[in-house]
């Protein structure tokens, strides 16, 4: 798409490529805010409108829905650029965000949240990926910090702003405050972001399309709704699994057949791209872990409010973006494995901190724990992604970046079930249940445990790492391009 090693002025708002960074940012804030803001305004919701038994499908379908859609939205943007395809997405999220601020009932707000769940699909990865075209291997890493950041403000004015929101009993705003941010975004896209996209007829895999939505679909619900919504071992808890890779295995016969798989065989036959979505998988187990149980351990174990217990959760996403901004001059040095080891072994030692002072719960230290854990997978994620990104031509950027963003969505969704399951268990084995703080010590405990074994796994990902220096991998991206297979240039320039 761009030709970003053409590209001479620098990093930040004024440069010349300053708006569409500006662009991507507000992007970026539409998903990461809806991440944060939907849970503090819960109880209004289900005061005004009820439901209360059904509220946790309004974060199973966005995710659901966003999950399945990003390996589809990948390959439609190598197909038809980026700018179209995060147009559309940031449409769709503006329209199922106007419908939620309007919704009648619990069911039609639910659906409503699976259509944004559908743009937000398309705007995360993609957003990614126009930054990997319009920026050198060089800079990347200091706009992943930019990015990185935007989860970090919306760490902390998600949550206030719903609570803001629900306190004034205006629990809609949360929806509709989206609105002017999609239509600025979509502006500053159209304005700024010019593409010339080679035209050329392409073999849409609609059939592939549909197996994998289904198939990805069905597994990911299992995962998430599995002994909560119903028991594993029900029928319909082994049904879902079953046809999901039933479906799935038929995903995998079409694939060998398609003129342009929507995923690839060569996603996962090239090393580094296997071990890079592995540990993007890992980076999204340890985040569910730490995101979903943080919070439940203060308020449960030490009665914190909850504006205490995510102060000490943002520490996360405060310390990720402080290290994924500076992971440039780590992996342009020592390389990408180099640097990813060093980020792993952070990130352990914050999650070993976490468990072994569980039992004696302390918010400081917890907060700092999350700060350190955050600075590893910033030195973690970035440059994997990075590498990735930089190892392929424009045409395979998007499904590339779409994949390792899926894995970490995987990963999240293994990660909730997984951590659910050891937490239950200790709950059901006490009188107490989460009323109880001792058992609530134990059951976040068992909790970080897990995280620390999935922090361990992703070490041995990162170790199976092909060990290449950052412009060895650039050069094998930029010389598929020079070959002639890039169709499309694009450049970001203000208007």
């Amino acid at each position: 798409m761009a030709n970003a090693a053409n590209a001479k002025d620098g990093v930040g708002f004024r440069s010349e490529r300053g708006p569409i960074l500006i662009a991507l940012m507000l992007s970026t804030g539409l998903v990461a805010i809806d991440s944060t803001i939907v849970a503090t305004a819960v109880p209004s919701i289900v005061r005004d409108i009820g439901g209360f038994s059904s509220f946790p499908w309004l974060f199973s379908a966005y995710l659901l829905a966003q999950a399945v859609s990003v390996p589809i939205y990948g390959k439609l943007s190598d197909m038809a650029g980026r700018k179209p395809i995060i147009l559309t997405g940031i449409g769709l999220f503006l329209l199922g965000s106007v419908l939620c601020g309007v919704a009648w009932s619990m069911p039609s707000l639910i659906a409503f949240r699976a259509l944004q769940g559908l743009g937000a699909g398309a705007v995360l990865p993609v957003a990614v990926t126009i930054a990997g075209d319009i920026y050198t291997l060089q800079e990347r890493a200091k706009v992943q910090g930019y990015l990185a950041s935007v989860w970090a403000i919306s760490s902390v004015v998600g949550p206030s702003l719903g609570g803001v929101f629900s306190a004034l009993g205006i629990w809609r705003g949360i929806f509709l405050v989206n609105v002017p941010l999609c239509l600025l975004a979509g502006w500053m896209l159209v304005r700024t972001l010019h593409e010339n996209v080679e035209r050329k007829k392409h073999k849409v895999d609609y059939a592939g399309a549909v197996l994998l939505a289904g198939s990805l679909g069905l597994l990911i619900l299992g995962a998430l709704q599995g002994g909560q919504a119903w028991a594993w071992n029900s029928p319909i808890g082994i049904g879902v699994f079953v046809v999901g890779a039933v479906l799935l295995a038929a995903f995998l016969l079409v694939e060998r057949r398609a003129a342009e798989p929507i995923l690839p065989a060569w996603v996962v036959s090239r090393r580094l791209l296997a071990t890079t979505a592995l540990v993007s998988f890992g980076v999204g187990t340890v985040m569910i872990g730490l995101t979903s149980y943080v919070p439940t351990f203060l308020e449960g174990a030490l009665s914190s409010s909850p504006l205490v217990a995510g102060l000490a959760l943002a520490a996360l996403t405060l310390g990720w973006p402080l290290s994924a901004s500076q992971a440039g001059k780590f992996y342009l040095r020592i390389g990408f494995k180099t640097t990813a080891l060093i980020g792993i072994a952070i990130s352990v030692v914050g999650l070993l901190i976490l468990s072994l002072t569980a039992s004696s719960p302390n918010v400081a230290l917890i907060a700092v724990s999350c700060f350190v854990v955050g600075l590893g997978l910033g030195l973690l994620a970035t440059p994997t992604l990075i590498s990735a990104q930089s190892s392929v031509p424009w045409h395979e950027r998007g499904v590339v970046t779409s994949t390792n963003m899926f894995a970490r969505s995987i990963g999240s969704a293994l990660g909730v079930a997984v951590f659910g399951a050891v937490a239950n268990a200790i709950y059901g084995g006490s009188t107490g249940g989460d009323a109880d703080p001792a058992t609530v010590i134990s059951a976040s405990g068992a909790v970080f445990l897990a995280a620390l074994v999935a922090g361990l796994l992703t070490v041995v990902a990162v170790l199976t790492m092909p060990a290449v220096k950052a412009d060895s991998v650039e050069q094998a991206g930029d010389g598929a391009g020079e070959a002639g297979q890039v169709p499309s240039r694009a450049e970001g320039r203000s208007s």
